[in-house]
């Protein structure tokens, strides 16, 4: 169903081939590789940005695009296309039934500083196992199979449920296990799907009050950033400050929440009144106060 979106709506035709294909790709499975040490890549990725770009050509010839899977396409233009073909790559080399096709585009005026970001005013996301297309056009809202979404109305944290993600390279180094740890304790739970661009289209129609996550890359979160602000939500960095395209922290909250949440995260950057993990004696303990 068309929202008379100028780009939004020709992006979600090309959405919805290139998941047609990736899900013909996993109904048959495909190889797996490896880009670098542990980053997962497969045909059914390549084969989706190829068909992307292809489509993109044809349609809108003079944008950019700028691909996970290293298409670099006329990206000094005032349109650019940030491409995931397939985001969820582990989910899906692992048969597990969570991924997307995400585009979103931002516009880039000319006198645009170098290192200044445009403005995100398309974005389409489409899960194609479970035909669910999210897209917003900057200015005219955000819609989920063509009916208007908006960001849930949970004002607190401890009534909220909220999404992240972990890195598939160097765990150790990573510090979300700490902020996994302080708000899953303070929250109705946290999920952990491994999608950035699903979790951010889950927080603009309000299944999640919430999402943040560390070291994403542009073509993670463009298009959701913009379905969550048009949704009604805010987008930031962990301290609040404006989120940027190349941000290495997204935090996407409802709007209701937010204050409470960056408080919590100066919090625990700066190691004040954290919760210690309690132990197996704890857990007992508490089960005996409770028990009558």
């Amino acid at each position: 169903m068309s929202n008379g979106f100028v780009f939004a709506d020709a992006a979600a035709e090309i959405a919805r081939e290139a998941g047609a294909l990736v899900r013909s790709y996993y109904d048959s499975s495909v190889a797996t590789e490896y880009k670098g040490d542990v980053d997962l890549v497969t045909e059914a990725d390549r084969a989706s940005e190829r068909l992307i770009v292809e489509r993109f050509r044809e349609r809108f010839p003079e944008h950019g695009i700028y691909g996970e899977e290293g298409t670099r396409k006329q990206i000094d233009g005032e349109y650019r296309w940030y491409v995931d073909p397939l985001d969820g790559t582990t989910n899906f080399a692992h048969r597990f039934p969570v991924f997307c096709v995400s585009l979103g585009l931002e516009r880039r005026p000319a006198g645009l500083a170098a290192g200044e970001d445009g403005e995100l005013v398309a974005a389409v996301v489409y899960d194609p196992m479970r035909d669910e297309l999210f897209t917003a056009e900057y200015g005219k809202g955000a819609y989920l199979n063509g009916k208007r979404i908006q960001v849930s109305t949970v004002a607190a944290l401890a009534e909220g449920l909220l999404a992240t993600g972990f890195p598939s390279r160097k765990r150790h180094e990573n510090p979300n296990i700490h902020f996994y740890n302080q708000i899953t304790l303070r929250s109705h739970g946290v999920r952990r799907a491994g999608s950035a661009a699903l979790d951010l289209a889950y927080t603009a129609c309000g299944r999640f009050d919430g999402y943040w996550e560390f070291n994403l890359n542009p073509w993670d979160t463009a298009a959701g950033a913009l379905l969550v602000t048009e949704a009604g939500g805010t987008v930031t960095r962990f301290d609040g400050s404006p989120y940027r395209l190349d941000s290495r922290e997204v935090l996407a909250t409802n709007g209701l929440m937010e204050r409470e949440v960056i408080a919590l995260f100066q919090d625990m950057f700066a190691g004040r009144g954290l919760d210690p993990i309690p132990t197996p004696e704890d857990f007992a303990r508490m089960r005996a106060e409770r028990e009558p």
